[in-house]
């Protein structure tokens, strides 16, 4: 296995954090090698201060559990401009197999519910009658697109 991390570009990486951590169960990353803050790692690797963010914060999530990727929030001057090649599938419904349509529907919707109080928007629901299938599409708070199924 390769080991890998998942790179979004983003023009607020501490929002991006707190928004994806809260939405896949991850936690903000720590500084490395006791570091006080992000901020103070990047400046003692000798990235320039005038490359960096201006909060303390990290740019980065972690799965708790150690299974899923490390996500990095690249802060970038550019805004986005077109719709994503890449996306996150935050599945919330549970397995076809073992959760039948209605159950992964009501799971879908809660955790759309709670991702739109925490800052996504413009849900747009993916089922068509005799499909097996249900996602929600939604956007998160920089306009990335993401699914919920």
């Amino acid at each position: 296995m390769t080991d890998f991390q998942l790179v979004i570009d983003c023009a607020d990486p501490e929002r991006q954090v707190r928004f994806w951590a809260g939405a896949l169960g991850y936690r903000p990353e720590a500084p490395p090698g006791g570091a006080a803050t992000w901020r103070a790692y990047w400046l003692s690797t000798g990235v320039p201060e005038d490359e960096l963010g201006d909060g303390d914060c990290c740019d980065s999530i972690v799965d708790p559990a150690g299974a899923g990727p490390r996500i990095w929030f690249q802060q970038v001057p550019e805004g986005k401009k077109v719709k994503n090649r890449l996306h996150l599938d935050v599945r919330a419904g549970g397995k076809r197999e073992e959760v039948p349509l209605p159950a992964r529907r009501q799971r879908v919707d809660a955790r759309v519910e709670r991702l739109i109080a925490a800052g996504a928007s413009s849900p747009r629901v993916l089922s068509q009658p005799g499909l097996d299938h249900y996602a929600v599409t939604l956007l998160d708070p920089e306009g990335n697109e993401f699914c919920v199924n």
